[in-house]
């Protein structure tokens, strides 16, 4: 791509994006998917031990992360999770 084609492109990107302002008390929704034997069970003894996480961290247990099907974690974008944590 020449260079004179590189900054049209360039400008019509920052033309389409504009920036948002992030409210103060906005928190991001996040969805993690946790391996069962070792995220999950971590996760586990954290409730055992009454330590807290934030309301807005939603835990979906897996028997192996390593099976986690991408169309999963893009249907959660699509259904307006803002971050994915995979953890196993």
């Amino acid at each position: 791509m020449s260079e004179q084609a590189e900054s049209e492109l360039e400008q019509q990107i920052s033309s389409v994006e504009k920036a948002k302002e992030t409210p103060q008390d906005w928190e991001p929704n996040i969805l993690a998917f946790a391996c069962h034997y070792c995220a999950f069970a971590a996760a586990d003894l954290a409730g055992v031990m009454r330590l807290s996480y934030p309301a807005n961290v939603k835990i979906i247990r897996l028997p192996c992360t390593g099976k986690l099907d991408e169309n999963h974690v893009l249907r959660a974008f699509v259904r307006g999770v803002d971050g994915i944590f995979v953890a196993g």
